[in-house]
Order: C-alpha cells, then sequence, then structure tokens
C-alpha cells in the first residue's frame, strides 16, 4: 500500500507541477496575447480567419455562441457517420473492412464528438486506418476544444460585467487546437513511438507463434498481429479525455500501452489539462486563490476515494482465504491482490489509479478489465462518475461542473448568514440557481431513468451476462458511463445491440449538451450583472470553510442521488463474500 501511496502523490505532483505553466499559457492564448507563441503560429491563425471569413473582433452573446457550438458539432457527428458506413470503399484499409452498420455508425459519431467514445465493438476488427485516424481522430480534437470553449464562456460570465460578448466560438477552438491540441498531441505521440506504441499503415502481420496449441481439435501455430496508425490516435485521445482504445483490449494491449513509462504519461495525460484550467480560470477571473480552493476540493474528494480502491484490490477476494490461494505479494503476483483482469506488467495499485483517474475524468482509458475489479473499487469508479465527474473532470466540462456546485455553494452559504449570495463579485439570483441546479441534476435523472427502464426490459436485462447484484453493476455502469460523457465499459454485457444503440445514444447526447447549455446560459446572465465589492457577508471562496462546504454539497448530492443503487450493485455485491463466511 505504500508504494501506492507514493506512485498517487508522484502522479499527482508531477501533473499539477506542469499544469501551472500549462494554465498560464493556455490563459495567455485565449485571451489573444502576442507572445513567443504567436511568433511562429500567429501568421496560420491570421490565414484560418481569413480563409473562413472570422472577424475576430466580433463576439457572441451565449444564444449565438451555443447555436455556432451545436452545428460545429453536429456537422461533425455528420462527417463521422459517413466515413464509418464508406470505410469499405473508402482507402487506407488493407484489412478490407466493410461499413459498420447504422447504430454502430450513428452510436460512435455520438460518441466521439461528445468525447465520450463508448464503444461496443473491437476497434482492429470493425474499423479502418483510414476510418480510425481520419473520423475518429478528427473528432477527438474537436471534442476537446469544445470543452474548453464552454468553461472559456463561463470564465467570461464571470470575469466580465455589463455586457452580452462572451468570445467568438470560431476564434476560441482555433487557438484552443492549434496553439494547444496539436503541439501536444503532436510531441506525446513521439514520445509513444519512441517508447514503441506503433504508428503503420502496413497490413496485420501474420506470425508463428513460439508455443502452438490445441483448439478444437486443431492445432493452432499462427496468430494475425492487427497493426495501425496507433500513437497518434493514443494522444490526443488521452489528452482531451476521449479514451477510445484503438484495440479492443484498450489501453493493456502492447501495442498501444508497450511499457511503464507510457502507462505513466497516460496517467498525467488524463488530467494534465483539466488541471491546467483550473489554473487558466485563476489567470481569467483573476483570482487565483479561488482556482486553488477548488483544486483542493477536488483533491480531498479524489484521494480518498481512490486509495480506498487500491486497498480493495490489493487486499484481494476474501473467498480465496478459504480455499487457501495465496493472494500475497510476489515476484509472480506483481504485488499481490486481485489479479484478476489485471495487466501482469502493471499489478494492481498502477491498474486501480489508472482506472480511478480515468473514471474521475471523462477519460474512460482501461489498462485492466473493469468487470474484474472487486465490487468496492468498481463501485468507487461509478461513484465518480456519479458526481458529474466534476472531481478533476473532463476536459473544460468538469472544472464547468465544478463552478455549478461552488454556485450552489455559497447559496447556502448565504442562506446561512441571510443574505443575497455572491460569486466572485456576481449576485447569485434565482435564474443562476435553476440554470446551475439543471446542469447538476440532469445526469442523475439520465443514469437513473436509464437504469431503471433497461433492468425493467427483456431487451435491457438481455444485456447482462451475470445474475444478481453483478448483472445490475453492468447495467447501471452502461448507462452511467455514457450519461456521464465517460466512455468506459464495466464490461459482461452484450451493448452492441438495437436497445444499447439508442439509449446510450440518446444520454450521451442529453448528458453532453444540456447541462452545459443551461451553464451557458448562466454565464449570459451573469456577464450582463456588476461586479460587486466583498462585505462583510461574503462568503469568500478560498478558505477552509468554503472548502468543506463545497466538498459537502458535492459528496451529499452524489450520495442522495445515487446511493440507493450503488447499495444494490457494488456495495451488495462486497458485502455478500462476507455473509457467506460468516455463515
Amino acid at each position: 500500500m505504500t508504494s501506492a501511496i507514493i506512485l498517487l502523490v508522484a502522479v499527482l505532483t508531477l501533473s499539477i507541477s506542469l499544469a501551472l505553466p500549462l494554465g498560464h499559457y493556455m490563459y495567455r492564448v485565449v485571451d489573444g496575447h502576442r507572445f513567443w507563441a504567436t511568433r511562429f503560429l500567429g501568421p496560420l491563425e491570421k490565414r484560418i480567419y481569413r480563409l473562413t471569413g472570422v472577424n475576430v473582433d466580433d463576439e457572441m452573446g451565449w444564444k449565438r455562441y451555443s447555436l455556432s457550438l451545436l452545428f460545429f458539432n453536429m456537422l461533425g457527428v455528420f462527417f463521422m457517420y459517413i466515413i464509418f458506413q464508406a470505410q469499405g470503399a473508402l482507402p487506407l484499409n488493407p484489412q478490407h473492412l466493410q461499413g459498420t452498420s447504422v447504430g454502430t455508425a450513428f452510436n460512435s459519431a455520438i460518441a466521439a464528438i461528445t468525447t465520450t467514445n463508448w464503444q461496443d465493438y473491437s476497434g482492429e476488427t470493425t474499423l479502418s486506418y483510414l476510418s480510425q485516424m481520419l473520423a475518429y481522430t478528427d473528432l477527438n480534437f474537436i471534442g476537446g476544444a469544445t470543452g474548453i470553449a464552454i468553461i472559456l464562456v463561463i470564465i467570461r460570465g464571470l470575469a466580465r460585467q455589463k455586457t452580452k460578448q462572451l468570445g467568438n466560438f470560431w476564434v476560441d477552438i482555433t487557438r484552443i487546437t492549434l496553439y494547444l491540441l496539436i503541439p501536444m498531441s503532436s510531441i506525446l505521440a513521439l514520445i509513444f513511438v519512441q517508447q514503441g506504441v506503433i504508428q503503420t499503415f502496413g497490413p496485420y502481420v501474420q506470425v508463428h507463434l513460439i508455443a502452438p496449441f490445441q483448439s478444437g481439435g486443431k492445432e493452432i501455430t499462427q496468430q494475425m498481429l492487427a497493426m495501425g496508425p496507433v500513437a497518434s490516435q493514443a494522444s490526443i485521445a488521452v489528452l482531451c479525455n476521449n479514451g477510445e482504445g484503438f484495440f479492443g483490449a484498450s489501453f493493456a494491449h502492447p501495442f498501444e500501452n508497450p511499457t511503464a513509462l507510457t502507462n505513466f504519461l497516460y496517467m498525467i495525460g488524463m488530467i494534465l489539462i483539466p488541471i491546467a484550467i483550473v489554473f487558466m480560470f485563476g489567470h481569467m477571473a483573476k483570482s487565483k486563490s479561488t482556482a486553488w480552493a477548488l483544486l483542493i476540493a477536488m483533491l480531498v474528494i479524489f484521494m480518498p476515494f481512490t486509495l480506498l480502491s487500491e486497498h480493495v484490490d490489493l487486499a484481494g477476494n476474501p473467498l480465496f482465504n478459504t480455499l487457501h490461494v495465496t493472494q500475497a505479494h510476489t515476484a509472480v503476483l506483481a504485488g499481490g491482490g486481485n489479479m484478476e483482469g489485471v495487466e501482469d506488467r502493471f499489478g494492481v495499485a498502477v491498474s486501480d489509479l489508472f482506472s480511478s483517474l480515468a473514471t474521475t475524468t471523462s477519460s474512460g482509458l482501461a489498462d485492466c478489465a473493469y468487470d474484474s475489479l472487486m465490487p468496492l473499487s468498481g463501485g468507487v469508479n461509478l461513484f465518480f462518475m456519479d458526481l458529474g465527474e466534476c472531481v478533476i473532470g473532463g476536459v473544460g466540462t468538469g472544472l464547468a461542473t465544478m463552478l455549478a456546485f461552488a454556485i450552489f455553494t455559497v447559496f447556502l452559504g448565504g442562506l446561512l448568514v441571510g443574505r443575497t449570495p455572491e460569486f466572485l463579485g456576481k449576485k447569485i439570483e434565482s435564474f443562476e440557481i435553476k440554470m446551475a441546479s439543471l446542469a447538476i441534476l440532469i445526469m442523475p435523472l439520465l443514469v437513473l431513468i436509464g437504469t431503471a427502464v433497461a433492468v425493467s426490459t427483456t431487451a435491457g436485462r438481455a444485456g447482462a451476462f451475470n445474475p444478481g447484484a453483478h448483472g445490475f453493476s453492468e447495467i447501471l455502469y452502461a448507462i452511467t458511463s455514457p450519461a456521464n460523457n465517460n466512455g468506459s465499459a464495466f464490461g459482461g454485457l452484450s451493448s452492441d445491440t438495437t436497445f444499447y444503440n439508442i439509449i446510450t445514444g440518446i444520454v450521451m447526447l442529453i448528458g453532453r449538451y444540456w447541462p452545459y447549455l443551461a451553464l451557458l446560459a448562466l454565464a449570459g446572465s451573469l456577464a450582463g450583472k456588476k461586479t460587486i465589492p466583498v462585505g462583510a457577508g461574503t462568503l469568500t471562496t478560498h478558505t477552509p470553510i468554503f472548502i468543506g462546504l463545497l466538498v459537502g454539497v458535492v459528496l451529499l448530492i452524489g450520495a442522495l442521488n445515487f446511493f440507493p443503487a450503488l447499495a444494490l450493485g457494488p456495495i451488495a455485491e462486497q458485502l455478500a463474500p462476507l455473509a457467506t463466511l460468516t455463515h
């Protein structure tokens, strides 16, 4: 357990250290400052505006900004849908794979643009190189840039006063993509290639097995190895919290995650931009102390639950003890514990930290089988998503949700002292509370209603491979993950069906756009207000009291909404072996 704590502290310390200068860099980029980066990329940026007819000085109100965002995103969905359907007739398809089904194309296009990247198929047997590289990778950039654009509008709403102007969507996504996402993903892809992540357009390779085996009465002596342009896709996927795996084995595949260093970089990459956005917020809102308070609140929630997840899996399965099966640390067991579904190269503690980072953000990456985690560890992953992924959270959208909780917190604080609540000098009134509440509560409604529909219909129950509490957890996870734009899969569920394609597609769309459109409306309202000076009754947003209240609000809302569902699934399953042992 000591090594697990050291690894957790190392990942967070390095991520925060890198995020500090990155957040300042992002602030200068999105605010249009002239500095060293604009010397190199400024002429290209201007040429893009000239070609597309974008006026940099033409700022938008929240409604026009929202319409531009929705139009561009739906255009991306249509583009990816066409590529998936037509891939059999398109180039870069050495395995001659045919176009996907209508349901898969529809579901995957929505998953990509919402940064969910929910996959109910294995990429190497379903998608051509062009589909993986052009469709998925392109929408990874669009989805990530859109998430950052959303938080920019909200920050401007807090920072500006007596205005309706909240920036230009086309300028924002151009700068985010040109100055941030392309350089970072290119550098990371080169590091991945150096470490052994493959990047090729060559066909799949057939190899002779060192140890042939029998299957169906035949001796199997050869195996086909899937290839492809993996490094370029993996780099932008991890940075923008998209997280789809090029292969069915996702980031446990040695061609996608070949070394301990790549695994470590994936963990850093998942949280680097989300944490940097918190520091960017501090610069833009001129409240660095509030930014630190928000980050500390996130870590106060994240660290104990992550350590709980690691502790439960390192303790192993209690039923094995009755069979005299050792789960202790040995050279073979790579740290010991519950090794089922765990990649031997990384071990239990690393896999648990990886999965916690993937579910507390909207990454959804996996270097182990989530279905094989101990029930309470899987429950921690579920709970991180149930909090709205505001604990570190997705690229842009994570801080957006946390700001909604912060506004709700100052509202409660205002009730305690009997005065109108304020946040960063803006009065929080009826409309702002309605929009913040809407943003917070849409996701629980999607998860709970969607799960209820799934468990009460034959088509929904038919997908689960396991009975009882574990089967319920599989269904609950299958709705929770898309509703939070996470995309990780619990496994043990046949989700490539008409029922799950439709229901997950619906919750992905609503879960992505409805909450954040409410927050954009909130930003428009705040931007029109004047900033008022701090008074004696103002709840200061950088004190331990505020941090404690914020943590309490986040946990209380998450627990009230989801504890009954978690009790029926992972908690009941975790307690079942203990009941067996006591009898």
